[in-house]
């Protein structure tokens, strides 16, 4: 058992940017956006008719195109993300050896799977007691894990909690490595229409890349997206001893919940703001010490004003310092994959040592007055990141990464 560094050595991604860590680095830093037109089921009476997806994903080795494609399109995100997670970490070949843990962070699992089931003709919602085995014990049967396993759901921060809990149980030696983050393939018919009633989503259906817009003026929602991130987690004395490539530490958590609203964020900065002092305290960092935030702002009016009123809160007259960005205005929101893709954006930050921008800020909201990077990446000294997840019902948090050494 012990409480020293946990390192990220293997990061395996799937989102509207690409299929890899590399790719998208090199989307964010464009500033490109991967939003675009819905077009595999209609969509002619939805409010909202844009969102972000998924690029095709190839069969792994030893798993042919028709097995893939009969697989529930989280599973394949799943599979795609942690296997090549595994492989960037030099560990796929060495799994068996090890006791690999498994912390999915994912939401709606057994409702996207029966409306994937019944847009393909099933009756498996008229059935439930026939339902298989959930995502998390596949994945662990199909990647040959022999470590403990579960899912966390907690909205938007699923993926920030995946990667506390997969790091404590490295720090305890429950587990000799981690695979931890988050994802969703969460466009569907039931999400456009339940978050378009909600009038979450943005209605820029003729201008897909112009849609997503934090902290601008104008902005009016939510584009979602598919996509997710999986990271290998291990203790830094491990890694060090076989010379893994280090892309960050994971430095610090801290999460609260204040339970204002259920989908509101609430009008008091203080319960969001515990968590994001709660995480730098983890880290033993002073809000002067981090280089860039990435914000959770997802492009509505009111929740994007929220988060910089804690952003201010929590950092003072640093705010007019810290570079803040929201790389959701690129990779969309992907839900219980979003924390998992904004931590995406803070190793781009460290690895690249550029900060990513917000794209499509041409006006900012004076309700959001912030350091902001608008439209073009900036290069910068980034040692220590910050990246706010806050979920539906209140569920606040925020993660620290850390330069790894």
């Amino acid at each position: 058992m012990s409480d020293g560094d946990v390192w990220i050595t293997g990061v395996g991604t799937a989102n509207p940017l690409g299929l890899s860590l590399a790719e998208t680095a090199d989307g964010l830093l464009a500033g490109r956006c991967g939003l675009g037109a819905v077009t595999d089921f209609d969509v002619s009476r939805h409010r909202c008719r844009i969102a972000g997806r998924l690029p095709a994903l190839p069969a792994p080795p030893g798993c042919d195109a028709a097995d893939l494609e009969a697989l529930a399109p989280a599973e394949r995100l799943f599979l795609w993300c942690c296997e090549q997670a595994l492989r960037q970490a030099d560990l796929w070949e060495r799994r068996a050896e090890l006791r690999v843990a498994l912390v999915l962070g994912h939401g709606a699992e057994w409702q996207i799977f029966w409306e994937h089931d019944w847009r393909r003709g099933g009756q498996l919602v008229r059935r439930p007691e026939s339902e298989q085995e959930p995502l998390v014990r596949r994945l662990r049967r199909r990647l040959g894990l022999r470590g403990p396993t579960v899912t966390v759901s907690a909205a938007c921060a699923s993926a920030n909690h995946a990667l506390a809990l997969g790091r404590h149980w490295v720090r305890r030696g429950w587990a000799d490595v981690c695979l931890a983050g988050g994802g969703e393939v969460g466009v569907t018919p039931m999400a456009l229409a339940c978050f378009g009633n909600l009038g979450a989503l943005s209605r820029r259906n003729d201008a897909p890349a112009l849609a997503s817009r934090p902290f601008d003026r104008d902005r009016d929602g939510i584009v979602l997206s598919d996509g997710g991130a999986m990271f290998v987690l291990e203790p830094a004395a491990a890694a060090r001893r076989r010379r893994a490539r280090a892309y960050a530490a994971v430095a610090g958590f801290g999460a609260s919940s204040d339970a204002a609203h259920l989908v509101i964020p609430s009008s008091d900065p203080a319960p969001a703001a515990v968590a994001m002092r709660a995480a730098l305290a983890d880290a033993a960092a002073a809000p002067a010490e981090v280089d860039y935030v990435n914000a959770h702002a997802t492009g509505t009016p009111v929740g994007d004003a929220c988060e910089a009123q804690v952003l201010r809160t929590v950092f003072g007259d640093a705010a007019e310092a810290v570079p803040v960005s929201a790389t959701k205005s690129m990779t969309g929101h992907a839900l219980s994959g979003a924390a998992a893709l904004d931590a995406v954006a803070c190793l781009v930050a460290l690895e690249r040592q550029a900060v990513p921008p917000t794209i499509n800020l041409h006006d900012p909201d004076p309700a959001c007055a912030l350091h902001h990077v608008p439209h073009d990446a900036r290069p910068r000294r980034v040692r220590v990141t910050a990246s706010n997840s806050f979920g539906f019902g209140g569920s606040n948090t925020c993660l620290v990464l850390r330069q790894a050494g």
